[in-house]
């Protein structure tokens, strides 16, 4: 009966190792995909403060044109 306790002892052991590395399997898989991610996010970042660097010289620029279509309208109610 001792045998077959430590072969089954034996057993288990080797389940709980092979379950442990497909944990740890996952896991670096999981830290993987996050590194990735990660990555992708600061590019996506830097194209969005990219996008903004440019829209704010253009909202000026509406601005502007809503001015000046203003004084144009004066102007034509002048004349």
């Amino acid at each position: 009966q001792n045998i077959n306790e430590y072969v089954a002892t034996l057993i288990a052991l080797k389940q709980k190792m092979i379950d442990g590395d497909r944990l740890l399997t996952e896991y670096q898989q999981k830290c993987t995909d996050i590194l990735y991610f990660s990555v992708k996010i600061s590019a996506l970042r830097c194209q969005v403060e990219q996008m903004l660097q440019k829209i704010l010289p253009l909202e000026k620029c509406q601005e502007e044109l809503g001015s000046l279509r203003a004084e144009l309208e004066e102007k034509k109610v002048c004349l």
